[in-house]
């Protein structure tokens, strides 16, 4: 699978060395605004060998549709800003290019332009496209259905110096019906981000915790994303739609053989001889 990265930042770089490390993936460009680094190779940047072609570019430089005549990608994984739709959309959606944007917050004339490129190609949308925190909207979300009488209380951890209200904590409150005002936030040394979910019930409570260790978590849900979309028809899709199907516990013989091609480059990383399976 070809891919072309919007992105160059923290996260961009994270997102940069699992797509770079992953067999399933040929990271072929990444785009930037800056002219810094531009023709530097992704991998020789970050120290990682790899064969992919992987240059860095600037969107000064190139026009959408000169890069992708000269660097076709099957998919485009947008990790810059909210106008980052303006450089790529209309080109994505003309050739049938699929997109992963997981752009925090869109205002809604470019969340609108998302949903209307995504009648001519797959779109995937994910403000935090981590595997863990949408499994964990997931989950919360099953548990109120289960109790909802019970309390609920949003908890966010962020490094001493974000100041504004975590956009993922927003989006819990939002999903559990929650007012934003209900969230309770910790700024403290260098945590790169903890989300826990509370639920008071009498007599017991149940706690649902994500935390970000490194943010190449960012590229583990990037690679889920990709790999889910594949054979999809077109349309906007949230992880959580990705992920619902998951949600089914079984044991068959074909179960057994579905062995999620995520998990397949994690496990080779860690030496892991025995495959997880995902039912579904």
């Amino acid at each position: 699978m070809k891919v072309g990265l919007m992105g160059f930042g923290r996260t961009g770089r994270a997102v940069s060395s699992v797509l770079l490390n992953s067999e399933g993936t040929c990271l072929q460009w990444v785009m930037r605004r800056s002219s810094v680094l531009q023709h530097r190779s992704v991998a020789e940047f970050l120290g990682i060998a790899s064969d992919d072609p992987g240059l860095i570019y600037s969107t000064a430089e190139f026009s959408v549709g000169e890069l992708l005549d000269r660097h076709p990608v099957d998919v485009i994984v947008d990790f810059s800003s909210e106008e980052g739709l303006d450089y790529y959309a209309d080109e994505a959606a003309k050739r049938g290019i699929a997109v992963v944007s997981a752009i925090s917050y869109y205002p809604d004339r470019q969340l609108q332009r998302l949903r209307r490129i995504a009648v001519k190609t797959r779109v995937l949308h994910s403000p935090n496209i981590t595997l863990g925190v949408n499994f964990l909207i997931i989950a919360a979300k099953i548990l109120q259905n289960i109790a909802p009488e019970a309390d609920i209380e949003i908890v966010e951890e962020h490094f001493s110096s974000k100041l504004e209200v975590s956009g993922t904590a927003k989006i819990i409150a939002r999903e559990l019906s929650k007012p934003e005002s209900a969230i309770k936030t910790i700024r403290a040394g260098g945590i790169v981000g903890v989300h826990e979910i509370l639920f008071g019930f009498p007599h017991q409570t149940v706690r649902l915790k994500h935390e970000s260790i490194a943010r190449e978590a960012f590229g583990n849900g990037v690679l889920f994303g990709i790999d889910n979309l594949a054979g999809k028809p077109n349309g906007f899709y949230t992880m959580g739609e990705l992920l619902i199907p998951y949600f089914k516990l079984r044991d068959t013989d074909a179960d057994k053989e579905r062995i999620s091609p995520w998990w397949q480059f994690w496990a080779k990383r860690d030496n892991r001889t025995e495959p997880r399976v995902l039912a579904g």
